[in-house]
């Protein structure tokens, strides 16, 4: 960069960088785990208790798409990827759930990874903003999730 340009980079914000230190204490906290049984387990876990500390509106989300995730592909598991809860197939994450909080957006997000199966033509969608999860948000998310592993 010459020092005539006009645009600064200003580096992660706080909230990156807290998610990148979250993910490296996942790592850690796995690789301290010892059978696979017991990190599918105590994984679960650390996603419901990320899941209990979120704020009341975002917690509420975040409970009703695990239940849903969990119910339409049970081949998915749960794990924390970036401080987020997360559901991954074969080690790999295919989608999470961003709380509005974490980084200060107007809603949360339920994403989906390069991994997940939505291809549709050559462009679609890879993020949907969540306000409020009805039942036909629940049948949405349950097609696309089923859809993201098949």
């Amino acid at each position: 960069m010459s020092s005539t340009e006009s645009s600064a980079y200003e580096g992660f914000t706080a909230e990156e960088r807290a998610a990148m230190k979250d993910h490296a204490q996942e790592r850690k906290t796995a690789a301290r785990r010892s059978s696979r049984a017991d990190k599918a387990v105590e994984a679960e876990r650390d996603v419901l208790a990320k899941i209990a500390e979120m704020q009341d509106s975002d917690r509420v989300l975040a409970e009703r798409v695990h239940a849903v995730i969990t119910a339409s592909a049970p081949v998915l598991a749960p794990k924390l990827w970036y401080g987020m809860p997360a559901y991954a197939l074969d080690g790999k994450v295919v989608c999470f759930f961003q709380s509005a909080e974490k980084f200060k957006a107007r809603y949360a997000t339920l994403g989906f990874s390069d991994q997940a199966k939505l291809d549709e033509g050559t462009m679609w969608a890879a993020g949907f903003a969540l306000t409020e999860v009805t039942a036909e948000v629940e049948a949405r998310i349950g097609g696309l999730v089923k859809q993201a592993v098949s």
